[in-house]
């Protein structure tokens, strides 16, 4: 039952429908609460909500159940990530290495927290003017002042105030330059002290004996030489060689872009490499180069493209589709990388990464085709027919014993290890039925019949479960169809015969009150016999059977109709006298 809710719950978080994923995991940690898997997935849950706190609390459980298994510090250092604890996350990340020092999500996961300490160490102070030069309200306070008003005739003051605009701590290279120092008393409504508006310093004395004295007084000390501000000019000119080589990256991209589009990997790839070193504050450059390698099947370039672009975007804190996309390309390398089915693990959580970012429908589908492939290569990793062999014999003898439960554990381990042995699914069958699982055991008698519809004992556990079932008319059209395969079968041939006395008991209306009301509530609930009485046609042929005899037997030579009544009379809903 515990496996039964996990597996909903791995369903719902691949569909990502956390909440519901969240609500399965802990139906399963209720059934199974020292399972360190189920408090690892339900942690990946809350993380996908931004529920960090509860994340974290789940994956130090995991640490706590399995301290060696190293996606629970992956599990801890994302939670700690989320919560902004980055050297917490850094810690974790590092444990989980020294157990598998060859984990390519403990690796990732490290470069990402060491990355995000560094920039919240790094985070320079707020500039104290920095809402002094924001919005239109700066240009209209300059215009409004007859100083500054002249000032913006100017293009050289333009570019400075453009440039404190977008970047209020480069006010410190202009401080020097008068008209700023007046734009800012202007912006912040002081008169600030400027000695070259004109104002004098008064002297001590105007006599010459003060002026010696002054002069013995003290000699002048020399400064050593300012370096030399730029000039506003200088700075234009920086801005459009900057604009220009912007404008050049762009057209490089272009030109990488068509070459990709051409199939001519190594042109793009010398595109994309010159747009980067014109301007790298553009992750595309490194996304688009990245998808030029994965074509190539240089995947381990791929990788460290994409690494790059998550590492700088998060610094020049670009789109977060821009890093969803990075994510996605590199999860799809480590798919194409992937030899095992453990090695999918980390493409499978690079993915979940990404979908944290954004949630894009291509990169759910990736999620979701590596989820699929990593479950089929631990099939076929698991597929051993003479282990599978030696499973079902154990379950045999367990049967012989009536101790079903322990066969049906032997038999599902059985099928494990070969998934296509109808002989595992019909003895797992008879184990069903003896445990009055009869759901189980038709799905099972079903999955025989599937593989193999020569095998006849498919058909006989199948006619059991529904003679057990009490659909006595679909028992009989079962054990019709083994006969086909074999027509002098005993099994099938008795089963029938049960069959028509159970149906014939009802036609003659020997059932008991009691039975009679059971089978007709099971009817109701029969897809079959709902159709049948909701047909007009029939419902008219009831009547007839009713209030006209003559109409009546001209029915009784139509074998669909008489096919359909005599279903009703074995499900008790019709009665002949």
């Amino acid at each position: 039952m515990a496996d039964e809710a996990k597996a909903k719950g791995n369903a719902a978080f691949s569909a990502g429908d956390f909440s519901t994923a969240i609500r399965h995991f802990s139906d399963a940690i209720q059934l199974a609460p020292s399972n360190h898997v189920l408090y690892s997935n339900r942690s990946a849950a809350y993380a996908s909500l931004h529920q960090y706190s509860d994340a974290l609390v789940d994956a130090q459980k995991t640490v706590e159940l399995k301290p060696d298994w190293p996606k629970g510090y992956s599990r801890l250092g994302a939670a700690h990530i989320g919560l902004g604890e980055h050297e917490a996350a850094v810690s974790a990340y590092k444990k989980g290495l020294e157990i598998d020092p060859s984990n390519e999500a403990l690796k990732s996961g490290l470069a990402d927290a060491q990355s995000a300490a560094s920039r919240s160490r790094s985070v320079p102070p707020p500039n104290p003017f920095g809402n002094v030069f924001s919005g239109p309200e700066m240009w209209a306070k300059l215009t409004a002042d007859p100083t500054t008003r002249a000032f913006l005739q100017q293009p050289d003051f333009l570019n400075i105030m453009q440039d404190i605009q977008r970047n209020p701590n480069s006010i410190n290279m202009y401080l020097k330059d008068q008209r700023v120092m007046a734009a800012l008393g202007v912006l912040l409504n002081l008169k600030l002290h400027n000695p070259a508006e004109g104002e004098a310093d008064v002297p001590e004395s105007s006599s010459p004996s003060a002026e010696r004295k002054r002069a013995a007084e003290a000699e002048p000390v020399k400064e050593p030489e300012p370096e030399p501000e730029p000039e506003p000019m200088e700075v234009a000119e920086e801005e459009k060689e900057a604009k220009e080589r912007k404008l050049q990256a762009q057209k490089e991209k272009e030109a990488g872009n068509a070459a990709y589009k051409k199939k001519d990997f190594e042109k793009a790839i010398s595109h994309y490499t010159k747009a980067l070193e014109l301007d790298d504050e553009d992750i595309s450059f490194l996304t688009n180069r990245a998808a030029v390698y994965l074509e190539m099947g240089k995947y381990e370039d791929c990788i460290k493209d994409c690494d790059k672009a998550v590492e700088r975007g998060r610094e020049l804190r670009s789109d977060f589709k821009m890093i969803a996309r990075a994510l996605t390309r590199k999860g799809t390398a480590y798919v194409k990388l992937a030899k095992s089915s453990q090695d999918y693990d980390i493409a499978i959580e690079t993915f979940q990464k990404a979908l944290t970012e954004h949630r894009n429908p291509d990169t759910l589908k990736k999620l979701n085709d590596a989820e699929k492939a990593k479950k089929d290569l631990e099939q076929q990793e698991y597929f051993d027919p003479k282990l599978a062999d030696e499973e079902r014999e154990k379950g045999n003898e367990y049967f012989k014993q009536q101790q079903y439960p322990e066969a049906v554990k032997h038999y599902s381990e059985s099928l494990r290890r070969n998934p296509n042995d109808v002989k595992a699914y019909s003895n797992r069958a008879a184990c069903y039925t003896k445990l009055g699982a009869l759901p189980e055991g038709l799905k099972d008698a079903e999955k025989c019949i599937e593989l193999d519809p020569t095998f006849v004992k498919g058909y006989t556990r199948k006619g059991a479960i529904q003679f057990f079932m009490k659909e006595y008319e679909k028992a009989m059209e079962t054990y019709q169809e083994g006969l086909k395969h074999d027509p002098k079968n005993q099994e099938l041939l008795d089963g029938i015969r049960r069959c028509v006395e159970q149906v014939n008991k009802a036609s003659r209306g020997d059932l008991t009150p009691e039975e009679l009301k059971e089978r007709q509530a099971k009817a109701m609930q029969d897809p079959e016999i709902q159709n049948i009485l909701t047909d007009p046609v029939m419902r008219q042929v009831l009547i007839d059977f009713q209030e006209n005899p003559k109409a009546a037997q001209e029915h009784t030579k139509n074998p669909m109709v008489m096919n359909k009544i005599q279903k009703l009379i074995s499900a008790g809903i019709v009665q002949m006298r």
